[in-house]
């Protein structure tokens, strides 16, 4: 990632840089790796209800913790892959520019769609993600997705280094205008364009 998490970005206001710490991080990583598990399981019955238990006493413990006032650590941590969000993809950020963002992701079994595939759903969600960072880095007012078009070029696979770009094609007014694509080496798997629309003052 880049020394700078980002330039500006108007949904950031005054946020510590890392909320949470170490100790979000792991469990941000713990989550994940359970997510997949949860994903790929085929326990029993009775091994199961002895897992649930086990995640309920865990659910309760976070229940409690999380009536604490403050703004989520989840979506705030510009240092994490998928901005520190459970359910968002994990990109990796390699370089953010007012123009142009590079990273790397791995979709994993939390992300199946069948056949060893990435579900289609996930890679629009990635996309919205990436353009979404790009539409807001600058600028001083927020900015909303108004569409987001995706071509399906190739199946996206599990498991695998993949790299993902997106760029700033032209801005108009309120209007700006972005490219994105997935890649695996040379090859283009999934690739899209998006408008996003600068909020009018009032809007959430």
């Amino acid at each position: 990632m880049t020394s700078e998490p980002f330039l500006f970005d108007p949904w950031v206001t005054s946020l510590p840089q890392r909320p949470g710490g170490d100790a979000y991080a792991r469990l941000l990583a713990e989550f994940r790796r359970l997510h997949d598990l949860v994903a790929a399981t085929s326990l029993d019955e009775p091994g199961l209800r002895e897992v649930t238990e086990r995640l309920r006493a865990a659910s309760a413990a976070l229940e409690i913790e999380g009536g604490r006032p403050g703004p989520p650590h989840a979506g705030n941590r510009y240092d994490l892959p998928g901005r520190g969000h459970p359910l968002l993809v994990p990109l990796v950020i390699d370089e953010w520019t007012a123009e142009r963002i590079t990273g790397s992701v791995v979709f994993t079994a939390a992300h199946l769609g069948g056949n060893g595939a990435a579900h289609g759903g996930a890679i629009p969600l990635l996309f919205d993600e990436v353009l979404g960072r790009l539409a807001n880095t600058n600028r001083h007012e927020r900015a909303r997705t108004a569409y987001l078009h995706v071509n399906y070029r190739s199946i996206t696979p599990l498991h695998t280094p993949l790299r993902v770009v997106a760029t700033v094609m032209r801005q108009e007014g309120r209007k700006r205008y972005l490219a994105v694509r997935l890649c695996q080496d040379a090859q283009v798997l999934a690739d899209g364009e998006g408008l996003f629309v600068t909020l009018r003052p009032g809007q959430p």
